[in-house]
């Protein structure tokens, strides 16, 4: 880890090899339910209920919030304190389309080829639907929680916490400042951090952060690397958020696409290892889809992100510039 301590050759000198062997199975069983986490996060449909290891932050009855978070470096054995994905929300004919878009992985997605065929009909009335159904933007990474009002139990965690691009410009602010008068500050780094204070009004219906900032620069916990160390241990893996093997194939979210839009599925490809096409075919089962209409109506309020028309039309001027 780029930072002041060597956290794991610390505390691996200091584990017998019964110890370390067991390290290395905690390590493993949290990666393990983090991937199964991540395959209901990817299917709401698939049920189950809230995941404990995530926060978010609540409002009072005024309609306000505030918490403090600090965020955490990059989990143990990964370079990056945040995963980025990209993903769809939006309602059909048929339900909600809900998916994480491929894009995410730098690859073609059937909604992404959708809009851009949408975007360059040069029809106004095209050009609406696409951006209904634009792809959104999420950031997850490793928070501790320091100071939650409606809930005080969380205070001293550490959970995952999902935020989108308002709060990430923030973080961007704070490491890399506009004026040569504002020292830079590495809000992941335990020392020379700083906590982060979450100011929430609600303004049109969703949730507004522009009055939320970093603190001063402080270390955590006085600068006692035993604590600090103790923290960084109960982090979770982010490479789960952006493994391919979470992610569907472009079929099978064609396929969900075609449902939700009420388009005719395009007609399935042969397989010749099969020794009879109709071997290849299923009948998908049907689904309820109303708790993923409960899902979209919660995350659109709770993690939207700002609006930025600038953002969306250089998004959708990418789309009209590819072949």
């Amino acid at each position: 880890m780029p930072y002041q301590q060597p956290f794991l050759d610390i505390a691996l000198n200091a584990l017998t090899q019964e110890q370390l062997i067991q390290h290395l199975r905690e390590r493993l069983l949290e990666k393990d339910k983090l991937t199964q986490e991540i395959e209901k996060i990817s299917n709401p449909s698939g049920g189950g209920g809230a995941d404990e290891r995530f926060w978010k932050p609540e409002l009072d009855k005024s309609g306000n919030g505030y918490a403090v978070i600090r965020f955490l470096p990059a989990p143990d054995g990964e370079d990056i304190p945040f995963a980025k994905v990209w993903s769809h929300a939006f309602q059909g004919p048929g339900g909600w389309y809900i998916e994480n878009s491929l894009t995410t992985l730098n690859k073609k997605d059937p909604v992404g080829e959708l809009n851009r065929q949408l975007w360059n009909s040069g029809n106004d009335s095209d050009k609406e639907i696409a951006r209904k159904q634009k792809r959104k933007l999420s950031y997850y990474a490793n928070i501790m929680v320091v100071k939650d009002p409606l809930h005080p139990e969380n205070e001293g965690q550490v959970k995952l916490y999902k935020f989108g691009k308002k709060i990430f410009d923030k973080i961007i602010e704070a490491m890399q400042p506009q004026f040569e008068d504002e020292t830079p500050v590495n809000v992941f780094d335990p020392w020379g951090g700083a906590d982060f204070k979450l100011k929430i009004v609600k303004k049109d219906g969703f949730w507004n952060y522009d009055k939320s900032e970093f603190t001063s620069a402080s270390p955590m916990f006085g600068g006692d690397d035993a604590e600090i160390e103790a923290v960084w241990n109960k982090e979770y893996s982010l490479s789960a958020f952006t493994d391919a093997g979470n992610f569907k194939t472009f079929e099978e979210l064609e396929t969900r696409l075609n449902s939700v839009l009420n388009s005719k599925p395009a007609a399935p490809k042969f397989d010749e290892s099969l020794e009879d096409e109709s071997e290849g075919l299923h009948k998908p089962a049907p689904q309820d889809w109303t708790k993923e209409i409960d899902a979209v109506k919660e995350k659109t309020v709770a993690a939207a992100p700002a609006k930025d028309d600038d953002d969306v039309m250089s998004y959708f001027a990418s789309l009209a510039s590819e072949e």
